[in-house]
C-alpha cells in the first residue's frame, strides 16, 4: 500500500481544493464581520508560512499567537506546521508574568497579536528575549507601529508570500502546534503536539459517536482557539469541509444568540459557563435557534438541569463530552448505544448526563491510590488514567514523562466506569470534599444547585472544619432581579443529597472567578471563604463542651 506521512498541509490543501468556496464566516476584533472561503484560507496558510521561511524561521521554532477565534488566526494553524514550525497559541487572559513564562518557556521566536494586545505586549517585549519579531494580525497601523519598533503586520506578511509554495517535507512525528496547561497548580506545563496526533484526532475522534461534523454543517467552535486547538474542530472542519463560524472575542449570551440565528449555525461546542449565558439571553431576547441542532459541552461538568432547558425548550441537544488539553483534548463522548434506546426516558436521561464512552484511539481505567486497577462497575469510584495515539507522553521541556511506570497519564479526577466504558467524572482529587473521613461530590451539589430556578451559577468547595475536618459550602450568584436567600436554596437540598451531604452554608458573590478557559477557579473561592465555617464551629463546639461539663476547648 502507498504511505505518505500523515501531515496537517495535506489537510488544509484537502479542504481547499474539494471544499474552496465552502464560506468561513470571521468576526474582526474592532467590530463586524468578514467573509472567506477554505480556498482563500489555504492559499493564505501558503503564503504566510513561506513568509516566516523567508524571514529565518526554521523548522521546529515556536510561533507564538496571541488571537482570538478569527480567519487570520485560523491561517496560522495551517501555515505555520505546514512549514515545519510550531504554532503556539497562548491564552490571552493570562496574567502578565504568566504569559512572559510561557512565552519564555517555549522560547518562542516570532509573536503573532492582535491590535487589542499591542499596548500589553509592547510594555512586556523587553521581558521576552527569544522574540525575534512582533506581527500585528491586521494591516499596517501607524498607531500600533510607533507602539512597537519594528512591528510587521499581517496583511503586509501575506504579501511577501508564495501561495504556491510547497509544504516543508516532515516526519508525521514533528511537532505541529504547542498549548500550556492553565496552571492552577504550579507554573503552567506544555503539551507539544505533533502532525500525527492531530490528524488522528481530527479523523478518529470525529466519527458518528465523536464530534460528529460533516460538510454539510455550519460549525461555530465558541472554544477558543487558544485553547487546546479549540478542541480540535479547525483541523476535524478542515478534513470534512465544515462551513465555519469564528466569533471572535465577543463571547456573551447575546453575542452568540444573534451570530446562531443569523448565520444558521448547527452544531457548536463550548464550556458550561457560555451555554449559561446564551440560555439566559435566549429566553431574554426571545430569539430562537432554529438551526442548531448540537452542542458539544466540555471543560468541566455540565449541569443536567442545563441539558433539559435546552432540549426542552429549544430542542437543541446538548452532548457532554470530557477531555484535557493533555489529551489533545478529546477522550470520551456521550454518544448512546443501540440498547439504550429500550430504556425508560429517566435511565436515558441518567447516562446522557455523564461524560461518555472513549473514541477510538483511547483507553481509560480507574486505579485506587496504591496503583491498583479498580473495577468498571460504574459504582466503584478511583483515579482516572487515560493512555491512547493523542494523548501526552513527556511535557515540553521535561525529560521524565508524565506517565505511571506503566504507560497511563494521571488525569486528576475522581471517576466511575460502568461495564461499556461509560465515564462519570465525580470530581476532580483537588475539589473534592473529605468531611469526616467520607467524601462528597461538589459535581453533585452544583448541579442541584445550578437547578433552581433563581440561580444564575454556582460552585460548591471545601470549607475549613474543626470537627469534620472539611464541609460543604456554596457560593452562588443570583439571577438578575432574584430575591433567592440562603434557607431557600439550602432547603432545595432537602430530598435531593443524604443529610450529611447537604451543605452548611450559602455564600452569595456578584460574580464567579472564572479562569482563562472559562473554568470556575475554585482556588479563589477557597482562598475567600474557606474560612466562613471555622469561628462559628469553634464557638459551637467550645459551647457543647461547657454544656457537657468538659473545661478544656
Amino acid at each position: 500500500m502507498m504511505h505518505q506521512p500523515l501531515s496537517i498541509g495535506a489537510l488544509i490543501d484537502h479542504a481547499a481544493r474539494y471544499h474552496a468556496d465552502t464560506e468561513i464566516v470571521s468576526a474582526l476584533t474592532e467590530g463586524g464581520f468578514e467573509r472567506t472561503s477554505w480556498g482563500q484560507v489555504g492559499a493564505n496558510a501558503h503564503r504566510v508560512g513561506s513568509a516566516l521561511r523567508a524571514r529565518g524561521m526554521e523548522p521546529g521554532d515556536r510561533i507564538g499567537t496571541l488571537a482570538w477565534n478569527n480567519r487570520r488566526h485560523l491561517e496560522l494553524y495551517f501555515g505555520v506546521p505546514g512549514m515545519g514550525m510550531v504554532c503556539h497559541t497562548l491564552n490571552p487572559r493570562l496574567a502578565p508574568d504568566q504569559l512572559v513564562y510561557i512565552v519564555n518557556h517555549a522560547s518562542d521566536r516570532m509573536l503573532f497579536i492582535e491590535k487589542t494586545f499591542v499596548p500589553v505586549i509592547a510594555g512586556l517585549r523587553d521581558q521576552m528575549p527569544s522574540i525575534r519579531g512582533i506581527v500585528m494580525l491586521g494591516a499596517r497601523d501607524d498607531e500600533a507601529a510607533a507602539a512597537i519598533p519594528g512591528l510587521l503586520f499581517h496583511d503586509e506578511l501575506l504579501a511577501e508570500g508564495d501561495a504556491t509554495a510547497p509544504w516543508e517535507a516532515l516526519d508525521e512525528n514533528a511537532p505541529s502546534s504547542l498549548c500550556y496547561t492553565s496552571g492552577t497548580t504550579g507554573n503552567p506545563k506544555g503539551v507539544l503536539y505533533s502532525h500525527r496526533s492531530t490528524i488522528f484526532h481530527a479523523v478518529f475522534a470525529n466519527n458518528p459517536d465523536g464530534l460528529a461534523i460533516s460538510g454539510a454543517d455550519s460549525v461555530m467552535p465558541v472554544v477558543p482557539m487558544f485553547h487546546v486547538n479549540a478542541w480540535g474542530i479547525p483541523y476535524a472542519a478542515a478534513a470534512v469541509g465544515s462551513r465555519l463560524i469564528l466569533p471572535g472575542p465577543r463571547l456573551d449570551g447575546e453575542s452568540l444568540a444573534h451570530l446562531i440565528v443569523d448565520e444558521k449555525v448547527t452544531v457548536a461546542a463550548g464550556v458550561p459557563t457560555i451555554w449559561l449565558g446564551l440560555l439566559n439571553a435566549l429566553e431574554t431576547t426571545g430569539l430562537k435557534p432554529e438551526s442548531l441542532r448540537r452542542t458539544i459541552v466540555g471543560g468541566s461538568a455540565m449541569p443536567p438541569s442545563m441539558r433539559a432547558a435546552f432540549r426542552d425548550r429549544h430542542g437543541v441537544e446538548l452532548v457532554q463530552a470530557w477531555g484535557m488539553t493533555e489529551t489533545s483534548p478529546l477522550a470520551t463522548m456521550n454518544a448512546p448505544l443501540a440498547k439504550h434506546r429500550a430504556l425508560p426516558f429517566e435511565e436515558q436521561d441518567r447516562i446522557a448526563n455523564g461524560q461518555g464512552r472513549p473514541v477510538f484511539g483511547v483507553e481509560l481505567r480507574i486505579v485506587d491510590s496504591e496503583g491498583r486497577v479498580l473495577p468498571e462497575d460504574g459504582v466503584t469510584e478511583g483515579e482516572l488514567q487515560v493512555r491512547g495515539h493523542w494523548i501526552v507522553h513527556t511535557y515540553f521541556g521535561q525529560e521524565k514523562p508524565a506517565l505511571t511506570y506503566d504507560g497511563w497519564f494521571d488525569t486528576g479526577d475522581i471517576s466511575t466506569i460502568d461495564p461499556d466504558g461509560y465515564m462519570v467524572i465525580r470530581d476532580r482529587s483537588k475539589d473534592i470534599i473529605k468531611s469526616g473521613g467520607e467524601w462528597i461530590s461538589t459535581v453533585d451539589l452544583e448541579n442541584i444547585a445550578v437547578s433552581h430556578p433563581k440561580v444564575a451559577n454556582a460552585a460548591a468547595i471545601a470549607a475549613r472544619h474543626p470537627k469534620w475536618d472539611e464541609r460543604p459550602v456554596i457560593c452562588c450568584q443570583k439571577r438578575p432581579q432574584s430575591d433567592l436567600t440562603e434557607e431557600e436554596l439550602l432547603a432545595f437540598y432537602d430530598g435531593k443529597v443524604p443529610r450529611w451531604q447537604k451543605p452548611d452554608r450559602v455564600v452569595f458573590v456578584d460574580t464567579l472567578p472564572l479562569g482563562a478557559t472559562g473554568k470556575v477557579v475554585k482556588a479563589t473561592l477557597r482562598q475567600e471563604h474557606g474560612n466562613v465555617l471555622w469561628d462559628d464551629a469553634v464557638a459551637e463546639i467550645e459551647a457543647e463542651k461547657a454544656a457537657s461539663g468538659t473545661s478544656e476547648a
